[in-house]
């Protein structure tokens, strides 16, 4: 289940980032932060299923906990107020957020040893990749 995401990641790559920053509708400024922030992503699990993620960058540090399956309120680190829902799914991880009448779907697996985090708005797709760090 989620234990094999459990970790601490860093970002390694990142592939259109900015156009789907764009779609999601963050503004100049903050995609600029965003593309050259190089976060690393800390995933844990406590002892009643809690899930906690965060991501860390010199700018800025954002933390989401939450139980699979039960939607919460999160507020994103571009600031948006989003009703979340993430779910275990075919070994992927499906964050799905929703605010505005808009729709975003993050999926995180591994492969090859690697995180990939797919952002999916629309016909927007952007690719991020993360390597287990010590």
């Amino acid at each position: 289940m989620v234990e094999q995401f459990v970790g601490t990641w860093t970002l390694i790559s990142s592939e259109n980032f900015d156009e789907y920053m764009k779609a999601i509708g963050v503004g100049f400024a903050t995609r600029q932060m965003g593309n050259m922030a190089k976060p690393n992503l800390v995933i844990s699990v406590d002892d009643a299923g809690l899930v906690s993620m965060k991501s860390e960058t010199t700018f800025k540090t954002t933390e989401i906990k939450f139980k699979l399956s039960e939607e919460f309120e999160e507020t994103t680190a571009d600031g948006r107020k989003t009703k979340t829902v993430i779910t275990f799914d075919n070994g992927k991880l499906v964050q799905e957020q929703t605010w505005d009448g808009k729709k975003t779907t993050l999926e995180r697996e591994i492969q090859d040893g690697k995180l990939t985090a797919k952002c999916i708005m629309g016909d927007v797709v952007a690719v991020r990749t993360y390597e287990r760090g010590a």
